[in-house]
């Protein structure tokens, strides 16, 4: 994932109370990120083409294959060096909306990643109908032995802890909570 403010990728370690600990790929420093931190997973980043939005995995797929699994030019090179190579990989790139800084960023997360051994671009199978009806007939399998097996009686429900955000004193947010202070009777 990309951080805003911050140089290089990081890495999901952990999920904390209210933030995720990440962990950078440049110097392995772990640090919390929070929800104010402009966070981007790097599958959700594409570049502009005179066409249409190019995913990044394809970007850095066409590096890859271009420099047959080595590191790619130095982002310090000279502008006009850095253009033409990024055109070698994405001949259609936008050059207005594209901008050298983007260029660089992309060039610098994909020596991150090739250095950490991060690169992956075999595919995944995707689902066939064939596939699909032998998850379907196992699924139905299943649930006919479910059928079969005894009823068992649930205990009674204990009674649960108060809600504290039916009280106002939590509010949720995304897949984490956040606290807030009650006000003016709020």
């Amino acid at each position: 994932m990309s951080i805003s403010g911050y140089p290089g990728i990081f890495q999901l370690v952990s999920q904390g109370k209210n933030s995720v600990i990440v962990e950078s790929l440049l110097d392995k420093k772990r640090m919390p990120a929070f929800s104010s931190h402009k966070i981007s997973t790097l599958e959700d980043i594409a570049v502009f083409t005179e066409t249409r939005d190019v995913p990044l995995k394809e970007v850095l797929k066409n590096i890859y294959d271009k420099e047959s699994g080595k590191e790619c030019i130095d982002t310090k090179s000279d502008t006009e060096k850095l253009k033409a190579y990024f055109g070698e990989i994405l001949p259609d790139y936008d050059k207005n909306r594209v901008y050298v800084s983007d260029i660089k960023k992309i060039l610098s997360w994909y020596n991150i990643l090739q250095k950490n051994n991060l690169l992956d671009f075999t595919e995944k199978p995707e689902e066939t109908e064939e596939n699909k009806e032998n998850v379907t007939s196992e699924e139905e399998g299943a649930s006919e032995k479910k059928a079969k097996a005894p009823v068992k009686k649930k205990a009674p429900a204990k009674p649960k802890a108060t809600n504290m955000a039916a009280k106002g004193n939590v509010k949720a947010k995304g897949k984490g909570t956040s606290f807030s202070s009650k006000k003016g009777g709020e």
